[in-house]
């Protein structure tokens, strides 16, 4: 997955989007992930669920997914398809939940960058572009080890597929 670059069309959400945004606790216990997925961001941006289409990337602000270590955020933002987030910052929390559930999330600069745009996320090539506005974000090195647990949809596919596998200093 992540030894090609992840292209997809531009959904924006600006600062301090918390998890309880995507995967509001009052639908937790209850409702299925269809359900609380079809309501996801309603709070921040009415209607976003509605056109959000699956393989596109979600763009915001400094801060995303704060608040909470709830994995069902996660598990939401996958089950709508999103192919990866890029953000200034994001909450601890949340970012090692995206890498452990294989879904991609880059810190850069995201000025400049639109709704609608098309973009490139290249996490081998350090870097996220959008060509039609020339406009080209480094990132920093992303580890090859989340790479690897990225590439095979998360922490438990990769320790299940290389059970031996150990941190080298």
């Amino acid at each position: 997955m992540l030894d090609q670059a992840i292209h997809g069309r531009v959904y924006l959400l600006g600062d301090d989007v918390n998890t309880d945004l995507n995967c509001s606790g009052k639908y937790l216990p209850g409702k299925d992930e269809a359900f609380i997925a079809a309501q996801a961001f309603e709070a921040v941006a009415p209607g976003f669920a509605a056109r959000f289409v699956q393989g596109s990337v979600i763009v915001a602000g400094k801060h995303f997914g704060i608040n909470s270590s709830r994995e069902q955020a996660v598990h939401i933002l996958r089950r709508m398809g999103v192919a990866a987030i890029v953000a200034p910052s994001f909450g601890r929390q949340f970012f090692r939940n995206a890498i452990n559930n294989g879904l991609p999330v880059v810190e850069c600069d995201v000025s400049g960058i639109e709704e609608g745009d098309s973009i490139e996320v290249d996490m081998a090539g350090q870097k996220v572009g959008v060509a039609s506005r020339q406009l080209t974000r480094p990132l920093g090195a992303v580890p090859e080890a989340i790479r690897a647990i990225l590439r095979e949809g998360g922490l438990i596919p990769f320790l299940k597929k290389y059970p031996d596998w150990k941190i080298t200093a």
